[in-house]
C-alpha cells in the first residue's frame, strides 16, 4: 500500500470520528485538506472517485449507479439542490447522495479543497458551484 493510500484512508477515518450527522461535509472536507488532499473528481454513475494528493494520485472505485448502455438523465439544478439539502440535513445517506446527483443529472463534481467549493457537471456544460464552510477541527 502506498504512503497516499494509506495518508487517504487514515484521513478519513478521522473524518467519520469528527464528523457531525448533520452538516458533516465541511468536517469531512477540512480533515481531508489538512491531510494534504487538494483535489477530489467524482464521476458519476461509475461512483469512481479520484483523489489529489500532495502524496500522489488515488482512484477508489465504488459500487456503479448504473450499468450497460443508459440514458443520461437531463440536468435539474431545482432537483441537485434539493439533493444537497437532504444530505446536509443528515436526511440521505452518501450513496442515496450520489443516486440523486445522478438522477438530477450530474455527470461528475469537482470538490476543490483549497477554494471550498464543489462544483456539479452536466453532460451538456450545465454547472451548479457552492461553496462550503471553513471549519474548526481540533488536532
Amino acid at each position: 500500500m502506498s504512503k497516499a493510500i494509506e495518508n487517504l484512508e487514515a484521513a478519513q477515518k478521522r473524518a467519520l470520528a469528527v464528523r457531525p450527522r448533520v452538516g458533516g461535509f465541511p468536517y469531512l472536507a477540512e480533515t481531508l485538506r489538512r491531510a494534504g488532499v487538494t483535489r477530489n473528481f467524482w464521476f458519476l454513475p461509475a461512483c469512481q472517485s479520484l483523489f489529489l494528493t500532495n502524496d500522489g494520485p488515488v482512484v477508489t472505485q465504488g459500487t456503479p449507479l448504473a450499468a450497460g448502455t443508459v440514458d443520461v438523465p437531463l440536468f435539474d439544478r431545482g432537483a441537485l439542490i434539493s439533493a444537497l439539502r437532504k444530505d446536509q440535513a443528515g436526511e440521505s445517506t452518501f450513496p442515496e447522495f450520489l443516486a440523486a446527483s445522478w438522477r438530477a443529472g450530474v455527470v461528475r463534481y469537482d470538490v476543490d479543497f483549497t477554494a471550498r467549493t464543489v462544483a456539479y457537471f452536466g453532460c451538456n456544460g450545465e454547472e451548479y458551484v457552492e461553496a462550503y464552510p471553513a471549519v474548526e477541527i481540533d488536532s
